[in-house]
This record gives C-alpha cells, sequence and structure tokens, in this order.
C-alpha cells in the first residue's frame, strides 16, 4: 500500500528543486553524464510490457529522444505477464507492470541471474464502461460485477459457463437485451487486478468474453457495441470519453465515479492501483539507461498526468531517484 505525505504547493516545487539537485550531482559525478542534451548519449533500450503502463512511459521516450537523439527507445505491449516472461529472461531492460510481480516470476528472474528494481511510477482507477448509446446503467455494485465476471460453476464434474447473458439478470430494472463483455487477456495485469478486486481471487473469470491484450482494440470494440460492457485503464477512458460512458462502482459505501481525485484519495475501492516500472541492475550500469529512468523519475509525474493518470506524491519520485543513484 502506498503511504502518501501531503505536501503543499511550496512544498512540492522545494521537493522537485530537489530531484533536479540530485540530478545534476549525479551527472558530475558519472564519467558519462547521464543526463543534459548534447551529451553524446548513444545506444538502445528496450522496454517491454503493460497496455496500461504503455502511454506514460511512451510519452517519456518521445520527450527523452527529443533531448538524446542518438538513444533508441524501444516500448512494446505485450502485457504484464508478457513482458515479465521476456523480462525475467533478460531480454528488455525495464518491464511496464500494472501489478508487482509475482513470486513465480521473480524466482525465474533468480534462475536467469537477473536483478532487477521496482519502482512505482503512477495511480490508475480501472474504469468499468459502457457505450454511450447504454442510457440505463450509471452504476455497478462490486457483487453485481462478480456475477457478471465470475467464471462459471462445477455441476456433477463438468464446468458450467456463467449463466448472466442478459442485462437484466444483472438487475430486474434493466433491459431485455443481451450483454456483450470485452477486456484484456489472461497476460494482462489489469485482468489479475481485477479479477482478484471483483472476483475474489486472481485471474478467476469467466472465459466467453472478447479479450485483447490492446486497450485500443476494446475502445473500439466496447464503443461500437451497445449492449456492452468491460473494462480497462482510466487513461484509456479519459482519450475515449466522447465514445464511452464511465460507470461508477458501488463498494458499500454508495456510487463512485472514477476521477483523477477519487483515484489519488482512494474513494474509488476497490479498483485505485499503483503502477509500476521494473529495471534491470546489469541495464543501469549502461548510461543510456540510467539516464532514461533519471528523466522518467523527473519528468513522470507531468508525463502521468498528461496522459491521463495519476501522478505520485513529489517524494515518491525523489526516492526513486536516489535509489537509481545508489544502484549504480
Amino acid at each position: 500500500m502506498l503511504h502518501r505525505v501531503t505536501v503543499g504547493r511550496s512544498g512540492a516545487l522545494i521537493l522537485f528543486v530537489l530531484l533536479l539537485t540530485v540530478m545534476a550531482l549525479a551527472a558530475g559525478c558519472n564519467s558519462e553524464p547521464s543526463n543534459g542534451s548534447g551529451d553524446g548519449l548513444s545506444g538502445e533500450i528496450n522496454v517491454d510490457g503493460s497496455s496500461t503502463v504503455f502511454p506514460i512511459t511512451e510519452a517519456v521516450a518521445e520527450e527523452f529522444r527529443r533531448e538524446h537523439p542518438g538513444v533508441r527507445v524501444n516500448v512494446g505491449i505485450s502485457g504484464t505477464g508478457g513482458g515479465f516472461k521476456r523480462f525475467t529472461a533478460g531480454e528488455t531492460d525495464i518491464s511496464d507492470a500494472s501489478r508487482p510481480i509475482k513470486d513465480s516470476e521473480a524466482e525465474i528472474a533468480t534462475q536467469n541471474g537477473v536483478e532487477y528494481h521496482e519502482f512505482h511510477v503512477a495511480l490508475d482507477g480501472l474504469s468499468v464502461v459502457v457505450s454511450t448509446s447504454n442510457d440505463f446503467v450509471s452504476c455497478l455494485t462490486v457483487e453485481e460485477l462478480k456475477r457478471i465476471w465470475e467464471p462459471g460453476t462445477v455441476v456433477g464434474g463438468d464446468i458450467t459457463n456463467n449463466p448472466i447473458t442478459n442485462w437484466n439478470q444483472v438487475r430486474d430494472t434493466f433491459p431485455d437485451r443481451p450483454l456483450n463483455l470485452y477486456g484484456p487477456d489472461t497476460d494482462s495485469g489489469t485482468f489479475d487486478y481485477f479479477t482478484e478486486a471483483i472476483v475474489g481471487e486472481v485471474q478467476a473469470s469467466r472465459s466467453d468474453y472478447t479479450a485483447s491484450a490492446d486497450d485500443n482494440v476494446l475502445v473500439r470494440g466496447i464503443s461500437g457495441d451497445r449492449n456492452s460492457l468491460g473494462y480497462f485503464g482510466y487513461a484509456y477512458y479519459e482519450e475515449n470519453s466522447e465514445l464511452l460512458n464511465v460507470v461508477a462502482v458501488d463498494s458499500g459505501t454508495g456510487c463512485v465515479t472514477p476521477t483523477r481525485d477519487t483515484i489519488e484519495g482512494g474513494e474509488y475501492a476497490p479498483l485505485s492501483r499503483p503502477m509500476f516500472i521494473y529495471v534491470r541492475q546489469n541495464s543501469l550500469q549502461r548510461p543510456e539507461v540510467t539516464a532514461f529512468v533519471e528523466f522518467y523519475m523527473v519528468h513522470g509525474a507531468e508525463l502521468a498526468s498528461e496522459v491521463g493518470y495519476v501522478s505520485l506524491p513529489a517524494e515518491q519520485y525523489l526516492e526513486n531517484l536516489q535509489r537509481i543513484q545508489e544502484a549504480q
């Protein structure tokens, strides 16, 4: 759990200045400068993983390339699980993740001699959405979402499908219309988080839904289907809010809509969550990787907000930056 310390405007400014000071000192101590334009940095950085974290990392990469055109930053989308498969095999430098690394993944990393560092970079609120042509649902309870998404039951040794296939089976005041579901695939950290938070068990989900590792595919599917219901990261809803209606979630204290304030304050429960990047220790020994990750911590708060997520307190980025310096 993240423990947030409230910082006023002047405090945030001081912390940001400290970030820049630490960066400057780090650059002065390195034999090869890791920051600043025109420093001659070159090389290639490979990033893969979560489609949810992708917009932040891609935004950071674009800004970084402007200052360091000699460095090529490749940012892929294989889902959190797919990204960790490559990362723990030593194939990538950085892994975007919408959940913490699993014990089984960490064990593979150890077996392959991959040491790494975990950094929190932003907050997200998984958003439940429907088409704008849906005019009857504005809020669902956690229990209703569970009944919609939980897997079937075992009867006499046979697995039966989830019986809810119509909107009026969710609530009898809803119309008699088919319920078409959309969501992340099983390699997604968003899938893992949603199933644990809503169904109560990681990866426990019905399988008869339209799944994709690409959230933009889900946006197109949901927006074009008047009977749809789906979920993905808040940034994808905010970017496409003219195409989608967001559904408030009632976890027992009333209906709460995901916004930057409700996500940051934790009111949007249980679907508020931290997002991460994982960085290989060996990769941090390369100046271009160190420069990129430092750049991420200095500019990540602003860029996370720009792409639709909620930035962390300034002191969290400062702590991350100090840990990067200690890791070299």
